[in-house]
């Protein structure tokens, strides 16, 4: 009879035999940045989450510091919007003057930025739109302002997300151009049309005005297609490639894993929290555990990067695990 359990009698020897641990460093914050003075803005559908004004960035970037994480993701919520999107690449817009103020008071904090026109556009949509349709290849340059723009604030990595084909060829060759040949492109390469989104675009601002997005994120029902999305941003130049959401599609990040000897990061979107956030306040979980257990499911199915708003309350609950 083989006994398993030997390893398993006692804390010390599982602990010893443990194949994945969560680590800080394994994870990046977002944040939404929004236009205006001294706001704090609770997210109603997402608990613990807030939109900053610059002038009030500093209470969740202390924490942020404190924390170990690697670092931020930022999102803009511009006062303005319009059709083309043109806060999104203005010098002055909200997310460029984050990025600057960030790297200005918080140099030793890596700043990775959101690529995609969906907050900024009056119609909430991640591309150019014309007649109702979204028209991918008149975005791209769009795409190309933007992240050489961000680069020129100061930020360390950019992340498109609007599922644009040829966008991460497109950002390479704008950056590269420009000057930016050392900043990383992190793509969210498999990004699903999902419903877990729900509590973002409150968050955001970014629900779209007609239609959805169906046309241009990925059909949840497609493993494989996800894995030549995937390969086509690894062949266009992307550094890290994304598997979005997180939960659903554990066997698209594992499979990616076993594909591409490439870092993979995945999105514990803002529906995964918000699930969670909602069973604990009601006594239904433990919510330290389930976080700890949902955290590591994606560290062992291959991500190197986990991008969740669960990050600070992790990071503290790592730290209070090693002073034990």
């Amino acid at each position: 009879m083989q006994r398993f359990r030997r390893l398993r009698k006692n804390e010390t020897i599982r602990s010893m035999m443990r194949e994945t641990r969560l680590h800080p460093a394994d994870l990046i914050y977002p944040i939404f940045v929004i236009e205006g003075e001294n706001i704090k803005n609770p997210v109603d559908s997402m608990p613990g989450v807030y939109q900053y004004s610059i002038d009030r960035l500093n209470e969740i970037m202390d924490k942020v510091k404190e924390s170990g994480i690697s670092g931020v993701l930022l999102f803009g919520i511009p006062a303005c919007k319009d059709e083309m999107g043109t806060q999104a690449y203005a010098k002055d817009g909200i997310t460029q003057r984050a990025v600057s103020y960030i790297k200005k008071n918080y140099p030793e904090i890596y700043c990775i930025v959101d690529v995609c026109l969906c907050e900024y556009t009056s119609h909430g949509h991640c591309g150019v739109v014309r007649d109702g349709q979204i028209i991918n290849d008149e975005t791209l340059p769009l795409l190309c302002r933007m992240s050489v723009s961000l680069a020129e604030a100061g930020a360390d990595m950019i992340a498109p997300s609007d599922m644009m084909d040829g966008r991460v060829e497109a950002i390479r060759d704008a950056l590269d151009l420009n000057g930016f040949e050392g900043i990383p492109i992190m793509a969210y390469s498999a990004k699903f049309a999902s419903a877990y989104y729900g509590p973002f675009r409150d968050a955001a601002h970014s629900a779209p005005g007609f239609g959805d997005r169906k046309s241009y994120q990925m059909d949840f029902a497609n493993g494989q297609e996800a894995v030549r999305e995937i390969a086509s941003d690894i062949e266009e130049g992307a550094d890290i490639v994304m598997v979005k959401p997180g939960l659903a599609y554990l066997d698209v990040l594992k499979e990616a894993a076993l594909t591409f000897d490439m870092p993979l990061a995945v999105y514990n979107v803002s529906g995964e929290y918000s699930m969670v956030k909602a069973a604990a306040a009601n006594g239904w979980i433990d919510e330290r555990r389930i976080v700890t257990e949902n955290l590591t499911a994606m560290k062992r199915a291959g991500a190197k990067v986990i991008i969740t708003y669960h990050a600070l309350d992790m990071a503290g609950w790592l730290e209070e695990e090693r002073r034990k």
